[in-house]
C-alpha cells in the first residue's frame, strides 16, 4: 500500500495542470482522460449475498447490490468502540450484506467509523462494495481526505467515493472551481485508487440536481424516507433524473434517526436542543414500523438502503426485513406517506437547518 501512495503521488506532481483543465462547469464525459482500466479489477463478491436477500442493479456500475447495506454511523461512529462495532461490520458481511458506506467525518477528527471498517476489510476486502466520502471542497483537502481514508480502511483502493453533504450551489461552486474537490476525484479515478464516483445529500433537492447534470456521476446517496413527500421532496425532481441517468441510487435516513419509526423513545427537549439533530425538536415518538420504513424506501427506485445499527440484534433485524421484503403498491405507499405527517418535519430535520452557516 506505500508504493501505491508513492506513486499517486508522483502522478499527481505531474498531473496539476490536467486536472484544473477538467475543472468547471465544462468537465463533462467527454472532456475526462483515458480512465485507468478499472472494469478489469474483479468486482467484490460475497457468495451469502445471492441466498441472503434480492439484489439490484448498483446503476450502470454492473455490480448486484443486496438491498440492505451497513451505514457507517450508529455503533460505528461512537469512539473506542471497537468491541461492538468491528463484529457488526463482521456480522454483516457474514449475512450477506456487500455494500458498506463511510466516511471521513464519522466519528470526528479520529475518524472511527473508517476504523472499525477497515478492522474487517484488512481480511474481507474482497466481500464489499466499499464506499467512502470526502467533504472537503478543495483538491488538497479531498487528497488528504483519500490519502487517510485509504490508509484507515487499510485498503489500496475503494469502489465508491463521494462529495460529501452537497447542500447548496454554494457547495457545487466551490466543488467545480479550479482547485476545487472535482479535480481530486477525477485525479483519483483515473489514477484507479477509486473506481466510481458518487455525490450525497440530504438537505434541499436543487444543488444535487445540479451536480449530476454537472458531471456523469456514477452513483447518488440521498435521505428518502416516508416522511419525504412533505417537505422539500427528493421524489419530484431528483428521484427521477438519477433513475433518467441510470445512477446507482442509495437511499439513506430511513428511520430519520429514529425520528419516524414509533419504537422510538424521544430524549427530554432540552437534551435534543444540544445535538444536531435538535434544529426540529421531536416531543413524540413516531408512527411507522422499521418494516413499514424500510418498505417505503425500497418501493422506490433505489438499489439499496443504509441503515446504521447499534448492535448485532438491530443489524439482525433489518436484514431479516430485507429478506422478507415485498413492494408496497402506490396506495399503500401514499397510506405511508400519510401516516408518516405528523412527525415528518422531525423525521426531516436535517432540510432545516442553515447549511452554509453550517458548512
Amino acid at each position: 500500500m506505500e508504493k501505491i501512495r508513492q506513486d499517486r503521488r508522483a502522478f499527481l506532481k505531474g498531473s496539476t495542470a490536467a486536472a484544473a483543465a477538467l475543472a468547471g462547469s465544462a468537465l463533462t464525459s467527454a472532456a475526462l482522460p483515458a480512465l485507468a482500466d478499472t472494469r478489469s479489477w474483479p468486482m467484490p463478491n460475497n457468495p451469502r449475498t445471492q441466498d441472503a436477500m434480492p439484489t439490484r442493479n448498483l446503476g450502470k456500475t454492473g455490480y448486484k447490490v443486496g438491498i440492505f447495506s451497513l451505514g457507517g454511523q450508529a455503533a460505528l461512529e461512537k469512539p473506542n468502540n471497537f468491541d461492538i462495532a468491528v463484529p457488526i461490520v463482521n456480522r454483516a458481511l457474514d449475512l450477506g450484506v456487500n455494500y458498506l458506506d463511510t466516511s471521513s467525518i464519522y466519528g470526528g477528527p479520529l475518524r472511527w467509523s473508517e476504523q472499525y471498517v477497515g478492522q474487517a476489510m484488512k481480511t474481507r476486502r474482497s466481500e464489499a462494495f466499499l464506499a467512502t466520502k470526502t467533504k472537503e471542497r478543495t483538491r488538497e483537502g479531498s487528497m488528504r481526505m483519500i490519502d487517510k481514508s485509504l490508509q484507515l480502511l487499510q485498503t489500496d483502493h475503494v469502489d465508491l467515493w463521494q462529495l460529501h453533504d452537497i447542500g447548496t450551489i454554494k457547495d457545487i461552486n466551490a466543488i467545480f472551481a479550479p482547485g476545487g474537490a472535482m479535480e481530486a476525484l477525477v485525479a483519483m479515478q483515473q489514477q484507479g485508487v477509486v473506481r466510481y464516483l458518487g455525490v450525497t445529500g440530504h438537505y434541499r433537492p436543487d444543488a444535487l440536481i445540479e451536480a449530476i447534470n454537472r458531471h456523469p456521476f456514477d452513483c447518488i446517496l440521498m435521505a428518502l424516507n416516508a416522511a419525504d413527500p412533505h417537505h422539500y421532496s427528493f421524489q419530484d425532481q431528483l428521484l427521477p433524473l438519477a433513475v433518467e441517468k441510470q445512477m446507482g441510487i442509495i437511499g439513506m435516513k430511513i428511520p430519520g434517526r429514529g425520528r419516524i419509526l414509533s419504537s422510538w423513545n424521544p430524549p427530554p427537549l432540552e437534551q435534543q436542543k444540544h445535538s444536531w439533530e435538535g434544529m426540529v425538536l421531536a416531543p413524540t415518538p413516531g408512527t411507522l414500523t422499521m418494516k413499514e420504513a424500510v418498505g417505503y424506501t425500497l418501493s422506490r427506485p433505489v438499489s439499496t438502503v443504509i441503515v446504521g445499527c447499534d448492535s448485532i440484534a438491530q443489524l439482525e433485524e433489518n436484514v431479516a426485513i430485507a429478506r422478507a421484503f415485498t413492494p408496497y403498491n402506490e396506495q399503500q405507499l401514499a397510506a405511508l406517506a400519510a401516516k408518516a405527517e405528523p412527525v415528518s418535519k422531525p423525521s426531516l430535520f436535517f432540510r432545516f437547518y442553515d447549511h452554509d452557516a453550517a458548512s
